[in-house]
Protein backbone atom coordinates (compact mmCIF):
# COMPACT_ATOMS: atom_id res chain seq x y z
CA UNK A 1 0.00 0.00 0.00
CA UNK A 2 2.82 2.39 0.91
CA UNK A 3 4.50 1.79 -2.49
CA UNK A 4 1.29 2.60 -4.35
CA UNK A 5 0.78 5.80 -2.36
CA UNK A 6 4.40 6.84 -2.88
CA UNK A 7 4.17 6.14 -6.63
CA UNK A 8 0.93 8.10 -6.89
CA UNK A 9 2.45 11.03 -5.01
CA UNK A 10 5.53 11.02 -7.26
CA UNK A 11 3.34 10.89 -10.38
CA UNK A 12 1.21 13.75 -9.06
CA UNK A 13 4.28 15.86 -8.25
CA UNK A 14 5.79 15.35 -11.71
CA UNK A 15 2.44 16.13 -13.37
CA UNK A 16 2.13 19.37 -11.39
CA UNK A 17 5.70 20.34 -12.29
CA UNK A 18 5.04 19.71 -16.00
CA UNK A 19 1.78 21.64 -15.90
CA UNK A 20 3.53 24.60 -14.31
CA UNK A 21 5.81 24.93 -17.36
CA UNK A 22 9.56 25.25 -17.50
CA UNK A 23 11.28 25.86 -14.20
CA UNK A 24 13.91 28.56 -13.81
CA UNK A 25 17.34 26.92 -13.66
CA UNK A 26 19.71 27.70 -10.81
CA UNK A 27 21.55 31.02 -11.01
CA UNK A 28 24.81 29.07 -11.11
CA UNK A 29 23.87 27.33 -14.40
CA UNK A 30 24.24 30.45 -16.54
CA UNK A 31 23.85 28.89 -20.01
CA UNK A 32 20.63 27.06 -19.11
CA UNK A 33 19.33 30.07 -17.19
CA UNK A 34 20.06 32.20 -20.27
CA UNK A 35 18.18 29.73 -22.48
CA UNK A 36 15.22 29.90 -20.10
CA UNK A 37 15.25 33.71 -20.02
CA UNK A 38 15.55 34.04 -23.80
CA UNK A 39 12.61 31.70 -24.21
CA UNK A 40 10.37 33.19 -21.52
CA UNK A 41 11.07 36.93 -21.77
CA UNK A 42 10.24 37.41 -25.44
CA UNK A 43 13.71 37.78 -26.98
CA UNK A 44 12.86 35.23 -29.65
CA UNK A 45 9.59 36.96 -30.53
CA UNK A 46 11.44 39.57 -32.59
CA UNK A 47 15.03 38.33 -32.87
CA UNK A 48 14.13 34.87 -34.27
CA UNK A 49 12.30 34.78 -37.62
CA UNK A 50 9.03 32.84 -37.45
CA UNK A 51 9.11 32.33 -33.68
CA UNK A 52 6.16 34.50 -32.60
CA UNK A 53 3.85 33.55 -35.51
CA UNK A 54 4.42 29.86 -34.75
CA UNK A 55 3.78 30.36 -31.01
CA UNK A 56 7.34 29.24 -30.32
CA UNK A 57 6.98 25.94 -32.18
CA UNK A 58 9.66 26.76 -34.75
CA UNK A 59 12.44 27.27 -35.61
CA UNK A 60 14.84 24.98 -33.78
CA UNK A 61 17.08 26.46 -31.10
CA UNK A 62 20.06 26.42 -33.50
CA UNK A 63 18.31 29.27 -35.39
CA UNK A 64 17.33 31.37 -32.38
CA UNK A 65 18.39 35.02 -32.16
CA UNK A 66 19.71 35.33 -35.72
CA UNK A 67 17.87 38.60 -36.32
CA UNK A 68 15.15 39.37 -38.82
CA UNK A 69 14.82 41.24 -42.11
CA UNK A 70 11.22 42.12 -41.25
CA UNK A 71 11.36 45.82 -40.46
CA UNK A 72 9.46 47.45 -37.63
CA UNK A 73 8.41 50.84 -38.93
CA UNK A 74 6.97 53.83 -37.12
CA UNK A 75 7.60 57.51 -36.50
CA UNK A 76 11.15 56.61 -35.35
CA UNK A 77 12.00 55.14 -38.77
CA UNK A 78 12.53 51.45 -39.54
CA UNK A 79 14.37 49.22 -37.10
CA UNK A 80 15.32 45.60 -37.50
CA UNK A 81 15.75 43.01 -34.75
CA UNK A 82 19.51 42.56 -34.59
CA UNK A 83 21.29 39.26 -34.98
CA UNK A 84 22.24 38.79 -31.35
CA UNK A 85 24.30 35.71 -32.21
CA UNK A 86 26.68 37.99 -34.14
CA UNK A 87 26.43 41.07 -31.93
CA UNK A 88 27.27 39.20 -28.72
CA UNK A 89 30.47 37.84 -30.28
CA UNK A 90 31.78 41.42 -30.48
CA UNK A 91 31.00 42.38 -26.87
CA UNK A 92 32.67 41.53 -23.61
CA UNK A 93 30.39 40.66 -20.72
CA UNK A 94 31.00 44.11 -19.20
CA UNK A 95 30.15 45.81 -22.51
CA UNK A 96 26.94 43.76 -22.73
CA UNK A 97 25.90 44.75 -19.20
CA UNK A 98 26.44 48.41 -20.05
CA UNK A 99 24.69 48.20 -23.43
CA UNK A 100 21.71 46.24 -22.09
CA UNK A 101 20.83 49.07 -19.73
CA UNK A 102 20.92 51.86 -22.32
CA UNK A 103 17.86 53.16 -24.22
CA UNK A 104 17.41 51.55 -27.63
CA UNK A 105 15.33 52.41 -30.67
CA UNK A 106 11.64 51.47 -30.60
CA UNK A 107 10.00 49.10 -30.40
CA UNK A 108 12.73 47.30 -28.42
CA UNK A 109 11.56 47.09 -24.79
CA UNK A 110 15.01 48.10 -23.51
CA UNK A 111 13.57 48.87 -20.10
CA UNK A 112 12.99 45.14 -19.58
CA UNK A 113 16.75 44.57 -19.95
CA UNK A 114 17.49 47.63 -17.80
CA UNK A 115 15.46 46.15 -14.96
CA UNK A 116 17.01 42.66 -15.08
CA UNK A 117 19.55 41.58 -12.50
CA UNK A 118 23.22 41.31 -13.41
CA UNK A 119 22.89 37.54 -13.04
CA UNK A 120 20.04 37.40 -15.57
CA UNK A 121 21.89 39.59 -18.08
CA UNK A 122 25.07 37.54 -17.63
CA UNK A 123 23.04 34.37 -18.20
CA UNK A 124 21.60 35.70 -21.46
CA UNK A 125 25.11 36.65 -22.52
CA UNK A 126 26.45 33.18 -21.61
CA UNK A 127 23.67 31.44 -23.55
CA UNK A 128 24.05 33.55 -26.69
CA UNK A 129 27.84 33.26 -26.64
CA UNK A 130 27.59 29.48 -26.15
CA UNK A 131 25.20 29.25 -29.11
CA UNK A 132 27.93 30.79 -31.28
CA UNK A 133 27.74 32.98 -34.35
CA UNK A 134 25.12 32.17 -36.98
CA UNK A 135 23.20 33.91 -39.72
CA UNK A 136 23.66 37.29 -41.35
CA UNK A 137 23.58 40.79 -39.89
CA UNK A 138 20.15 42.41 -39.82
CA UNK A 139 19.52 45.28 -42.24
CA UNK A 140 20.63 48.72 -41.06
CA UNK A 141 18.29 51.18 -39.36
CA UNK A 142 16.50 53.55 -41.76
CA UNK A 143 15.54 57.03 -40.51
CA UNK A 144 11.96 58.31 -40.84
CA UNK A 145 10.94 58.90 -44.45
CA UNK A 146 13.65 56.67 -45.92
CA UNK A 147 12.19 53.90 -48.10
CA UNK A 148 13.26 50.33 -47.37
CA UNK A 149 13.15 47.29 -49.63
CA UNK A 150 12.26 44.76 -46.94
CA UNK A 151 8.81 43.82 -45.68
CA UNK A 152 7.75 45.90 -42.68
CA UNK A 153 5.24 45.88 -39.88
CA UNK A 154 3.88 49.41 -39.51
CA UNK A 155 3.20 50.74 -36.05
CA UNK A 156 0.27 53.16 -36.01
CA UNK A 157 1.70 55.48 -33.39
CA UNK A 158 4.89 55.87 -31.41
CA UNK A 159 5.32 53.69 -28.37
CA UNK A 160 4.89 55.47 -25.05
CA UNK A 161 7.86 57.47 -23.86
CA UNK A 162 9.27 57.22 -20.39
CA UNK A 163 9.52 60.16 -18.06
CA UNK A 164 12.98 61.43 -17.26
CA UNK A 165 14.42 60.34 -13.95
Amino acid sequence: MFRIAAAALALFASTVALAAGPQRPADTDLVNLGRYLVKTTGCNDCHTPGYAPSAGATPPEAQWLTGDAMGLQGPWGTTYPSNLRLVMQTLSEAQWLERARQPMRPPMPWFALRDMSDTDLKAIYAFVRAAGPAGQPAPAYAPPGVAVKTPVVRWPSPPPTTASK
